[in-house]
């Protein structure tokens, strides 16, 4: 199964993929987390932010998602997931997709900013910043949607959730 975990910069993606991957391996469930930021650390970061570049490693994870359940290993994929047509492609071409959708409203990431991106982008450092001046196209149908505008904690219940759907495809 590919769980697929989108959402803004600071959503809190990567956060709740991670506490998903852990409680699946407690359950010894071959289970992988794809970070976008780390896959293109893994290859170099050889695409760039544009958005040709961000399309490429979005079909990049597209197909290593793929790839990897086929050899049966669930996917947790922590990924802004730009593009509608990358998502209708993993509905299409996945044995078993669920998509979640982290919706956090924007000036609560400015707020946390983790990356510190929001104010690189507000003082004029950087471009391409999704939901600033890249477009976001909300998912029509997320399989989950979660709103983080609460604590961690809160938030965190959601994992076990996730988990849930990754049990019931588990060989």
């Amino acid at each position: 199964m590919v769980v697929w975990i989108i959402g803004l910069s600071g959503c809190g993606k990567t956060t709740l993929a991670k506490e998903v991957v852990r409680l699946a391996r407690e359950l010894s469930q071959a289970t992988v987390l794809l970070d976008g930021d780390e896959i293109r650390e893994l290859f170099e970061d050889n695409f760039d932010h544009s958005l040709e570049g961000r399309k490429a490693n979005a079909d990049r994870i597209c197909r290593l998602s793929r790839f990897l359940e086929q050899q049966e290993v669930n996917v947790v994929c922590a990924i802004l997931s730009l593009f509608p047509e990358s998502r209708n492609w993993c509905r299409k071409n996945l044995i078993n997709y669920y998509e979640v959708f982290i919706d956090t409203p924007i000036h609560e990431l400015i707020q946390r900013d983790s990356k510190g991106l929001y104010q690189q982008f507000n003082e004029g450092n950087i471009r391409n910043v999704a939901g600033l001046d890249l477009e976001f196209k909300r998912p029509e149908t997320p399989d989950l949607l979660i709103k983080n505008d609460g604590t961690l904690d809160d938030f965190l219940l959601n994992a076990p959730l996730i988990c849930q759907q990754l049990n019931g495809v588990v060989k």
